[in-house]
């Protein structure tokens, strides 16, 4: 295919603003990127008038899509409705997730990633899978009898199987030895802190020497920030290098914790969906509540879009719009060590925009 060139009246890279630019596709990676002075005579794609051209966003966390929850119904099919759901939202990759269950049922869902990947399906970072090795006290939705901790046998025998296809595991680190995080590291698996009721010592103590990089939405399903007794949220807080994702639908995390949070944090903070879809099968009966789900009476994921995230960002949380935006794609990517391809619009990345109206609502998605 001959390269392509798109017109971006208004275009934000990623890290400045910049007007009137093209840019240069070939093979899905961008090769050139120069105002359009600089160009004659060459067949352009204008992305739109009076819109925002913004590197596609990425979430690294959601559950199911179009009432197929991938515990449910562990194959590609759902695995594509995962990736349609985020690519409607502005984000051009997404991170299944899988939360705290039975080996075979976690086994059934790498296969479907690998299935998806197998059969050429895009978009998709590979799984999460969030628990079963967390704190029963911080449990949230997930389910007790499923959790446990692990000896390395049964660490490795989850970790061999999803060879290649877990990129992260959600864990509470007082429950899982150090060496086995060690080792989960070892296997180019990010580990990231959640469902945990460690106190702020054991956290904090914890991340630095195993050097975790990243935590689970913030403030939920974690020790708070109390004066006398800082918590999890105190650790992620304190540290300097820990990232964490956050939930900004207004009912996982009131909107002026997030603000306090984005100030303390700076760009260690980005966003997830944490999206579930609507279902009476299997273990977690997820039933909409206005615009967020329950399961068994507790609140078990959002109906969020990257979208969505993004402009309550702004709007809600008063965020500059050029870091909500960052939160929403350059951050993430850092959150997993992709952003030397992903989260800018820069020569030599990935070739996927998001463009936004003027009042930040989704118009189309390059991809």
């Amino acid at each position: 295919m001959a390269a392509q060139f798109y017109f971006a009246e208004k275009l934000f890279t990623g890290e400045k603003l910049l007007e009137n630019y093209i840019i240069q596709v070939d093979g899905g990676k961008i090769i050139g990127l120069k105002p359009q002075s600089q160009y004659a005579n060459i067949g352009t794609i204008h992305l739109g008038e009076n819109v925002l051209v913004a590197p596609a966003f990425l979430d690294i966390q959601l559950y199911g899509a179009h009432g197929r929850l991938l515990s449910v119904f562990p194959d590609k099919e759902t695995v594509e409705a995962i990736y349609q759901y985020s690519k409607d939202g502005g984000a051009a990759y997404s991170m299944p997730t899988v939360s705290t269950n039975s080996y075979p049922v976690i086994f059934q869902c790498i296969d479907a990633v690998r299935a998806y990947w197998e059969n050429d399906g895009k978009g998709i970072l590979g799984l999460q899978v969030e628990g079963p090795w967390i704190s029963k006290a911080k449990r949230g939705v997930h389910l007790e009898k499923y959790i446990f901790s692990p000896t390395l046998e049964e660490a490795k025998a989850l970790l061999d199987y999803g060879k290649g296809i877990i990129k992260m595991i959600t864990l509470a680190p007082e429950v899982v030895a150090p060496e086995i995080i060690d080792y989960i590291q070892e296997q180019n698996i990010i580990v990231s802190v959640g469902h945990s009721d460690a106190d702020y010592e054991t956290a904090t103590r914890i991340i630095t020497n195993c050097n975790i990089p990243t935590a689970t939405h913030l403030y939920n399903a974690m020790s708070s920030l109390q004066h006398r007794a800082p918590g999890v949220v105190g650790a992620i807080f304190d540290h300097e290098k820990i990232m964490s994702s956050i939930i900004p639908d207004g009912h996982h995390v009131d909107f002026a914790a997030v603000r306090i949070a984005k100030k303390i944090m700076g760009n260690r903070l980005f966003a997830i969906t944490d999206a579930v879809t609507a279902t009476t099968l299997g273990e977690y009966p997820h039933e909409l509540d206005g615009d967020k789900f329950i399961a068994n009476g507790t609140l078990s994921g959002s109906a969020l879009t990257m979208g969505k995230c993004l402009y309550n960002f702004v709007h809600h949380a008063g965020i500059e719009l050029e870091e909500a935006l960052r939160m929403c794609s350059l951050y993430a990517a850092q959150a997993i060590g992709a952003n030397q391809r992903l989260g800018k619009i820069a020569v030599g990345y990935e070739a996927k925009f998001v463009v936004l109206d003027k009042d930040l609502q989704i118009k189309n998605i390059v991809d």
